[in-house]
């Protein structure tokens, strides 16, 4: 199973994930901003990677408790490059948590082996639960709270990547990215300037590569 975004990590993620296993994929809609355009990334990746199983589930929980720019519009999107030791507004409080129990329960339902996700750390906004400490804990959770006869692990098989690692990666792999979305808070053109967007654009400049979505700002 690969928790799946629509974004270019998650696209890796799913390339990597295909190589040995069956796939289903998960996403989640909990009132982000771009959560159409994510959606419609899902479905083409899905359809893409030729996705045995793919289920939508919804958190509008996320979206009343509120605390990130991207559930509460009356918090303004950071943009810039990231700043060292400063978690940004666009983190939504322990999101990929609830992902990850919904997609624990379905796993279950499923038999399924391995739950893909595809955080980055290293090369990343610094979400605390993109952390491999915050997955090693939801590793051993499972172990704990499933069914003595479930084996599922948690992989992240792109943490510790570069975004031009991600990207060249993935153009040896014929991942889609112009099937993905990076933007924080656009959904017709990227807007080019949120933290997301730097990140992406950046690293496809650094692998060499062009990046096929259009952007409103001019690039780097």
């Amino acid at each position: 199973m690969v928790c799946l975004s629509g974004g270019m990590d998650s696209a890796l993620t799913a390339a990597l994930a295909g190589e040995a296993h069956d796939l289903a994929f998960l996403h989640a809609n909990y009132g982000q901003r771009t959560e159409g355009k994510e959606l419609s990334c899902f479905h083409a990746l899905a359809d893409h990677f030729a996705a045995r199983h793919r289920l939508v589930v919804e958190f509008p929980a996320l979206r009343a408790i509120g605390g990130s720019s991207l559930t509460d519009r009356r918090l303004a999107v950071r943009e810039g490059e990231p700043e060292p030791d400063r978690i940004p507004t666009s983190y939504v409080p322990f999101r990929n948590a609830h992902q990850l129990s919904a997609a624990t329960s379905w796993g279950e339902v499923l038999g399924a082996r391995a739950i893909y996700v595809g955080a980055v750390w290293e090369d990343s906004s610094g979400y605390p639960d993109c952390r491999p400490e915050f997955y090693r804990a939801i590793d051993e959770a499972i172990r704990a709270v499933t069914r003595p006869q479930t084996a599922i692990r948690i992989e992240t098989p792109v943490i510790r990547m570069s975004k031009a690692d991600i990207v060249r990666r993935g153009a040896e792999l014929g991942v889609p990215f112009e099937k993905t979305w990076s933007c924080y808070q656009a959904e017709d053109a990227a807007c080019g300037a949120c933290e997301s967007c730097v990140l992406r654009r950046r690293g496809f400049l650094q692998a060499g590569v062009p990046d096929p979505l259009p952007y409103r700002a001019p690039g780097p």
